[in-house]
């Protein structure tokens, strides 16, 4: 689709700058919240309303936070195709709420990197969940907004502002080629590290 209704955003961010803004801006246009541990606590403490990905997947996040978002409920509402029938159907069935705006950057390894941590602190620094979630949002540009950086975000209000929130294509091919560099250097960055541990 060529504009992209914004009604429904999934934050999860180590890099919280701009964040509040960000969130202020999408719920004063009626966007639903939802986000895990650090960052759902900085979206209450600054008076917004927001949904606990818990209680979306119905389970709670486990083994030290490895596991919060890879669950169906997250994941089918960031690949569904909104362009095709059967995948809505799908959801509809499965009782899957879509999402329209994924907000997710990553662990900062290059800081874990500067540190010099030992190996199994390293790979604590590891992140999964961020960039499965950014994969998949960018995979699926045609019916979703990912927004990988910080530096996105007045880009990112001016152009929902100016489209009644409604995301323009462009921007989302944009975003979605962002990300997948930015994933790119960041596995990179590990398999070096690994390679020479």
């Amino acid at each position: 689709m060529d504009f992209l209704p914004i009604k429904r955003a999934l934050l999860s961010v180590t890099d919280k700058s701009g964040l509040p803004e960000l969130a202020r801006f999408l719920v004063a246009a009626g966007v639903e919240l939802v986000s895990t541990g650090g960052t759902r606590k900085l979206l209450e403490a600054s008076g917004l309303p927001v949904t606990s990905v818990s209680d979306v997947t119905g389970f709670p996040e486990i083994l030290g936070g490895r596991v919060k978002t890879l669950h169906p409920f997250v994941h089918g509402g960031i690949l569904a195709d909104k362009d095709n029938p059967e995948h809505l159907s799908t959801l509809a069935t499965h009782n899957i709420a879509p999402f329209d705006m994924v907000v997710v950057n990553l662990y900062a390894f290059g800081k874990a990197l500067e540190k010099k941590l030992p190996l199994p602190e390293m790979v604590e620094q590891i992140d999964i969940g961020g960039p499965t979630l950014l994969r998949a949002s960018a995979k699926n540009f045609s019916s979703i907004l990912v927004v990988p950086d910080p530096a996105f975000y007045p880009e990112i209000m001016d152009a929902l502002a100016q489209n009644d929130m409604r995301a323009p294509l462009p921007l989302r091919q944009k975003t979605a080629a962002a990300t997948f560099r930015q994933t790119s250097t960041y596995d990179d960055a590990i398999a070096t590290y690994l390679a020479n541990a």
